[in-house]
């Protein structure tokens, strides 16, 4: 298993490739995949097409990123799951990033996603600390953070694009 792609006992994460720009628009132009955080929101191809030219800028310039989340059984793409490196209080960090299609909603995934995910950054980049930045009301998303290993730092939370982001860290110290 190389970095492009990490395995769990459902799931298949991999490199997203220009054939996923269309996967990009469909989870992100979901008004219901972005209801915490407006600012994600995607109307055009166009700006699917952006948004993968900026995640595989990530992926040349650091060798890792976000992932394109599917099931072994399936090559239909889920959602998305993954780290980039990001300055949070003064410090570089790995941003834990994950949006699922809601058809994906509500039987685990999600965290089986972001826990290999928060696994994968221990073994490679154990130097760095991972953050989730949840909204308040998004209570499945802080689920998600805490199943994958997370602990709710409330001294760390800050304002962000939509709003407070509550701050959930691994190795912040």
């Amino acid at each position: 298993m190389s970095d492009d792609e990490l395995l769990t006992a459902r799931l298949s994460l991999r490199r997203p490739e220009p054939a996923d720009i269309d996967t990009i628009l469909r989870v992100h132009s979901d008004p219901r995949t972005s209801s915490h955080n407006p600012s994600d929101a995607l109307r055009t191809r166009p700006e699917a097409t952006g948004l993968f030219e900026h995640w595989d800028e990530h992926w040349q310039r650091f060798g890792f990123g976000y992932w394109v989340v599917r099931r072994h059984t399936s090559p239909e793409g889920l959602g998305f799951c993954g780290l980039k490196y990001m300055t949070f209080r003064d410090r570089w960090i790995l941003n834990l990033f994950y949006r699922l299609d809601t058809t994906a909603w509500g039987n685990g995934i999600g965290s089986e996603a972001a826990a290999a995910t928060v696994r994968w950054a221990a073994e490679r980049l154990p130097e760095y600390p991972v953050i989730a930045r949840v909204r308040p009301a998004n209570v499945a998303s802080q689920r998600v953070a805490e199943r994958a290993g997370l602990v709710r730092t409330e001294a760390l939370d800050a304002p962000g694009l939509d709003g407070i982001d509550l701050i959930y860290a691994a190795n912040w110290y």
